[in-house]
């Protein structure tokens, strides 16, 4: 194992501090003293240091023990899949301790405080009105938009996507058998915009659309005007709307996420669906509880009926625990996935020249430019080479993947994967320790000056 200042990987996490010291109040994070953020221990709110590193390794985590398995024990910082490193808020594990003390796991109902957390969390956050009835659970977003994409796309039809998009997308229309459409986005330094002519040309001969919002990877928030047109055009063109909004939850200073469903133009929000959960603002991915809604009776019904969720009893009681009592955390999280988006534009212009990164105005995900680092080291030629030799396809994103791995130990998502226009990218994502952002790019830094 290679060794970084005398201090392999679970030493530096060792060293680093492996839990998160939660519930002192008066304690502030690094980053709420930098911006002045005072919280009164006499208001009774807890305070969260995120700064703390909290270890995830040999708990198998894909985030983790994944990278790992993948390119060796010396892999010191895993920032790939879209989960959180942080521990859970205190309300969820205090919930599952309780819901355990009941030793008997028989059949559960779904009770309609559910429901109601998640009426009550989308009218309190973002003005959003939805009617209770219309909430159906599923077991994840993607068991969600594949049962609408059962119902609104037979096998062979085409999905409209704007991309690069959730490389996820793609698994989906794989298993329902359609065949993606994809309309590459504009970029124009560092920031992505919609190319509404190509959108609709494609929207012509496509089923569905799904919308990415806010787009995950490349953070965008869409404006009323954006989310109106791409309505207007789907509607027009009888293209059922997909919005999947799971990262709705996170976004930075200064942008604003606005939901599909408020648009004013009833007839465009009836063309839809909406796709949520709370398993990226908690992290609770693994406990398999999603929901969506729609204005359009119709359209419920229908994916409804192709819908089978079954839920588990401490995805249930987690989740309520979230949503009703885990609000003080998130908000305060907020400002600190905020700082790491800062932190990592600030140091990557400042001593990473080979890289550039805008900071994303939604997600905690970076989308990193790589071109110059695919130049420099011949990626695209290895690719090439190592595709013919094998008779696979191997992209330069998976060379990058892989160099940053043996040379930096660290782990980040190929673009290529996320769709055309992934090209010449990196993921990277920031829901972690500061500390461990620093060490990543150090690393990534260092790795890079000597090429």
């Amino acid at each position: 194992m290679q060794q970084e200042n005398g201090l392999n990987r679970r030493a530096f996490l060792k060293n680093a501090g492996m839990t998160a010291v939660l519930g002192a109040v008066g304690t502030r994070t690094a980053f709420a003293e930098e911006i002045g953020f005072v919280e009164s221990a006499a208001s009774g709110r807890q305070v969260y240091d995120f700064d703390e590193v909290y270890n995830r390794v040999d708990t198998d985590s894909i985030k983790w023990d994944s990278a790992i398995a993948t390119y060796g024990e010396e892999i010191e910082v895993g920032m790939g899949i879209a989960d959180m490193d942080f521990q859970a808020p205190q309300c969820i594990t205090k919930a599952l301790a309780e819901r355990c003390e009941h030793e008997n796991w028989g059949y559960l109902r779904r009770p309609a405080s559910y429901v109601r957390a998640i009426v009550d969390w989308n009218s309190r956050r973002y003005g959003l009105d939805i009617d209770p009835s219309t909430v159906v659970l599923t077991t994840g977003v993607h068991p969600g938009l594949i049962a609408a994409l059962h119902t609104f796309a037979p096998p062979g039809s085409r999905v409209l996507l704007t991309t690069p998009t959730y490389n996820g997308f793609y698994s989906d229309l794989r298993f329902t058998r359609t065949v993606a459409s994809d309309s590459p986005m504009k970029l124009v330094n560092g920031r992505y915009s919609i190319d509404f002519e190509d959108f609709e040309q494609r929207a012509r001969t496509a089923n569905v659309f799904i919308l990415c919002n806010p787009q995950n990877p490349t953070g965008n928030c869409w404006s009323p005007e954006d989310l109106t047109r791409m309505g207007e055009i789907c509607l027009e063109h009888r293209v059922v709307l997909l919005a999947d909004e799971i990262h709705c939850d996170f976004v930075t200073k200064g942008n604003k996420y606005t939901p599909f469903a408020t648009l004013p133009n009833k007839e465009i929000v009836d063309n839809s669906l909406t796709f949520k959960a709370a398993s990226k603002s908690f992290s609770l991915a693994a406990m398999k509880v999603a929901w969506y809604f729609s204005t359009n009776p119709d359209y419920l019904a229908r994916v409804r009926a192709n819908t089978r969720a079954d839920l588990s009893t401490l995805g249930m009681v987690a989740n309520l625990a979230a949503l009703t009592e885990g609000e003080d955390w998130l908000d305060e999280l907020l400002v600190y996935i905020d700082g790491n988006h800062d932190f990592a534009e600030s140091y990557i212009q400042e001593n990473i020249p080979l890289l550039d990164y805008t900071k994303a105005q939604g997600t905690y995900l970076a989308w990193l430019d790589v071109g110059q680092v695919v130049n420099r080291i011949g990626a695209k030629e290895t690719a090439a080479k190592e595709s013919r030799a094998s008779g696979n396809t191997v992209t330069p994103e998976d060379i990058i993947q892989r160099w940053f791995a043996e040379n930096a130990r660290v782990f980040l998502n190929p673009g290529l994967s996320y769709g055309t226009g992934g090209a010449d990218h990196m993921r990277m994502n920031l829901a972690t320790s500061r500390r461990l952002i620093r060490k990543a790019l150090d690393n990534m830094g260092e790795a890079l000056a000597k090429i």
